[in-house]
């Protein structure tokens, strides 16, 4: 039986997508994110596609407070280094933490639904399961 129609993703979601795949090669090639990003917005050929300002945001915004973002990750990944997640789990884990600690007009549950949902097409069976208990912790602890 043929497939239906897709549901076309949410422009937030193609902008988490496109931030992830910023991260995600950055950290795979040990390059600085700003190099790799101005590559990635480079080989966009025809109109600049709407979410793409908000993907630059997360990627900058992610870059700009690495450190306390990996700090907090590190904290709350009971017994996971960050050397030890798997690399997509680790750069969804640091946009949907940017989202959390820095961007009031993002719900938590939708930043913490959104990796979830990432994860679960992208990464590990329990990739979705792991990152909901890790942000769910973060969440708990940004808003004490």
């Amino acid at each position: 039986m043929p497939e239906g129609p897709k549901t076309p993703m949410p422009a937030r979601r193609k902008a988490r997508k496109r931030a992830l795949d910023v991260l995600y090669e950055a950290d795979l090639r040990d390059l600085p994110i700003d190099e790799v990003l101005r590559s990635s917005i480079s080989r966009i050929e025809g109109p600049r596609p709407g979410y793409l300002d908000y993907a630059i945001l997360l990627v900058e915004g992610t870059a700009e407070h690495l450190n306390r973002i990996d700090e907090l990750i590190a904290s709350y990944a009971e017994g996971w280094t960050l050397e030890r997640m798997p690399a997509v789990d680790r750069n969804l884990a640091r946009v949907a933490v940017y989202e959390l600690l820095y961007r009031d007009d993002i719900d938590d549950a939708v930043a913490i639904s959104e990796a979830v949902e990432l994860a679960r097409q992208m990464s590990t069976d329990d990739s979705p399961r792991f990152l909901n208990g890790v942000l769910g912790r973060i969440a708990e602890y940004a808003t004490h």
